[in-house]
């Protein structure tokens, strides 16, 4: 289905407009944090280190809630 072009990035193209959770959105985010951590390691650890934390503070968030949603 290389050339279908009702799929666009391995999406249907009803999926294009979806809105993301904010459960989705936070897993986004630390994902993002965690590379950016990753890549200030060998550079400035104490950047990383800061990073790191934002990425711990998504987390917990991330927990809360799914907690709240009872997963």
């Amino acid at each position: 289905m290389a050339g279908c072009p009702a799929l666009i990035h391995n999406r249907p193209m009803f999926g294009l407009f979806k809105k993301k959770s904010k459960l989705e959105l936070l897993q986004e985010q630390y994902k993002k944090l965690q590379k950016e951590a990753y890549q200030l390691s060998t550079v400035n650890r104490t950047a990383s280190d800061q990073k790191q934390a934002e990425a711990e503070a998504v987390l917990n968030q991330i927990k809360q809630l799914e907690l709240q949603e009872g997963k």
